[in-house]
């Protein structure tokens, strides 16, 4: 007893000077994370007030609530943008290309929640932990778009991982979405498995687990890059691969979104696919990852492939879906490989502005689709479309649109997506991939077309209840075609502040004092 108190009398002063010495994060730290504070005070708050309310009745309520969050997230986005810099011992960066992630998926999470308003009634599905998953869910992407630090971008990884397992095995009545949850649980903890070696291993190649100095450690002088190094980026690019459904890493795709809730297939298919590319831009990128051309490019050519042939046969809307996002993953790799020596920001731009015109056309077709399906998702083949032209000619239209953009047809936001990307492709003399991606686009277009065909030129079978469309969803679904829209005929703005974006993500730093006027006088 009187050597423990001897060992705390010595130990105290050190323990009171570590405490006189520590100095608490500066303000302008926590602004640089404003938005998933926002996101994270809301999703508590819904928590909090789901009990106090009659289940019956909460749906909206708290929909309300996790709007209003995910608007102010929005808002605060613009306010973090003020303060550009690194944060919390250079462990988060933020830049003209963490403010367009950040703003992407919060707007993905802010329309799906319209979405759901009328789903959750009809599914009669509890509303507090969806919307309170949604909002904790989107916080995780938020972080893996500003993270510099590959631990930091593992722990955002299973923030918002966590959250989309859950919420795929919403519909707790349904095996089909229990099974759909637990498959996207195990598959995608071996995932983040190999994610997270390939992290260790690049520790032990590099000594950091920092972006910036991996690429300085990788690049800097004359010394060969070691073997490590790209057994490393081979792991990392597994884990990611997952996440964004590129082939061979695929599989877990047509059945996880078979059995989710409409509303977070439109999430899933989005927001984290945007948050890992975004993490796949910073490490193949910023981090200079050794290897990754041949990498990229193999996986962009069989994404694109096998999602389009296997999207071929399939019956069922979800799943048909479900396979022409595997092939749009594919698209977006193209921009990967796509790395001029002149313009190294080219195929980065391109990328960025694939994910938001892909993000507004997947998000408002699947808004459709959860509208159609019903209660219990009964809804769902293709024969069920049958008719639509006639029953219910504006969602109908609303749906060809969506399913029009997704081909690539002028004055959407896909033909511009699709645009930029194989002109990168063609910059970059990557024309054997270039032809891949354009016969792609031309299997994808059958089977978009077979959709269309269905809902205007085959007759109804059976009785299928077309109820009409609620202001939430059809709110949703009008921010989504006017974004497709917009896109598609003044994509200037957008691409500028991409390439914008691309050029300082390409930077080796981002001066801190750097104020929001002189960046835009710098663009």
């Amino acid at each position: 007893m009187t050597t423990t108190m001897t060992a705390f009398a010595y130990s105290l002063p050190g323990l009171l000077a570590q405490a006189q010495a520590f100095q608490p994060p500066p303000i302008a730290d926590y602004m640089r994370i404003l938005p998933e504070l926002v996101l994270s005070v809301f999703g508590m708050l819904v928590m909090i007030v789901d009990p106090l309310l009659d289940e019956e009745n909460s749906h909206q309520s708290l929909g309300t609530i996790a709007l209003i969050g995910t608007l102010a997230a929005l808002g605060s986005t613009f306010w973090m943008a003020q303060y550009p810099g690194t944060a919390f011992s250079n462990m988060v960066r933020v830049e003209g290309f963490s403010v367009f992630f950040h703003f992407l998926v919060i707007a993905i999470a802010a329309v799906v929640i319209l979405s759901s308003y009328e789903y959750l009634a009809v599914q009669r599905i509890r509303a507090g932990e969806y919307y309170g998953l949604i909002l904790f869910g989107t916080v995780g992407m938020c972080l893996m778009s500003s993270a510099i630090e590959l631990v930091l971008i593992f722990i955002a990884l299973e923030i918002s991982s966590i959250s989309t397992y859950v919420l795929a095995g919403f519909r707790r009545r349904d095996a089909a979405s229990s099974e759909s949850s637990l498959k996207y649980f195990l598959l995608g903890s071996f995932a983040t498995a190999f994610f997270l070696y390939g992290v260790a291993l690049m520790f032990g190649a590099t000594g950091s687990t920092n972006i910036d100095a991996i690429s300085q450690a990788l690049h800097s002088g004359d010394a060969p890059v070691p073997v490590l190094a790209y057994v490393a980026t081979a792991l990392m690019f597994v884990g990611l691969g997952f996440k964004v459904a590129s082939a061979p890493f695929h599989v877990w795709t047509p059945d996880v979104y078979e059995g989710a809730p409409a509303p977070i297939v439109a999430l899933m298919s989005t927001g984290p696919k945007a948050a890992a590319f975004a993490v796949l831009l910073r490490v193949m990128f910023e981090a200079n990852a050794p290897g990754r051309f041949w990498l990229i490019w193999a996986s962009a050519a069989l994404t694109m492939t096998l999602g389009n042939l296997c999207a071929l046969v399939q019956d069922n809307i979800k799943r048909l879906l479900a396979y022409s996002s595997i092939a749009h993953a594919g698209y977006l790799l193209v921009a990967f490989a796509a790395m001029p020596a002149a313009q190294p920001e080219l195929g980065a731009s391109a990328a960025m502005f694939y994910t938001a015109a892909y993000a507004a056309m997947n998000v408002g077709a699947f808004a459709v689709v959860s509208h159609f399906a019903n209660a219990g998702e009964k809804y769902v083949t293709l024969e069920d479309y049958a008719g639509l032209g006639r029953k219910s000619p504006v969602l109908a239209a609303t749906f060809t649109f969506f399913l029009m953009s997704l081909i690539g047809i002028p004055i959407t936001g896909g033909f511009f997506a699709k645009f930029y990307v194989l002109s990168a492709a063609l910059k970059s003399n990557l024309v054997g991939l270039a032809i891949i991606l354009v016969l792609n686009s031309a299997v994808g277009a059958y089977y978009y077309l077979r959709i269309i065909v269905m809902m205007y030129m085959r007759e109804q079978r059976g009785e299928v209840p077309v109820t009409p469309v609620p202001v939430a969803a059809g709110l949703a679904i009008a921010v989504c075609v006017l974004l497709t829209l917009y896109l598609g005929v003044l994509p200037g703005r957008v691409l500028d502040y991409a390439a914008y974006s691309a050029r300082q993500l390409m930077s080796d730093t981002v001066a801190p004092t750097a104020s929001a006027g002189s960046l835009a006088a710098e663009r």
